[in-house]
């Protein structure tokens, strides 16, 4: 990710694949998080405390992470529980 900061607020670019960017905006704004996803531009998202970032880190590993990856950390999760 890059950051850059504009007028108060700071944002971030996520880099995803062009063919995911809409879906994990998408995403995103069903979680109430501020971003952006022009034509043609990167995904921007802002960042606004730790529980954000937690998901957008979530968010994008669900997108960038193996279905064999995703699948050891469910099973994971459930022998911790």
């Amino acid at each position: 990710m890059k950051s850059f900061s504009s007028e108060a607020e700071i944002r971030h670019i996520v880099e995803v694949n062009w063919s995911d960017r809409w879906q994990v905006y998408q995403r995103l704004n069903e979680l109430n998080i501020p971003c952006r996803c022009e034509i043609n531009q990167p995904l921007q998202v802002e960042i606004a405390n730790p529980q954000v970032a937690v998901q957008l880190w979530s968010v994008v590993r669900q997108f960038k992470a193996s279905r064999q990856d995703l699948i050891f950390t469910l099973e994971n999760s459930w022998r911790i529980r």
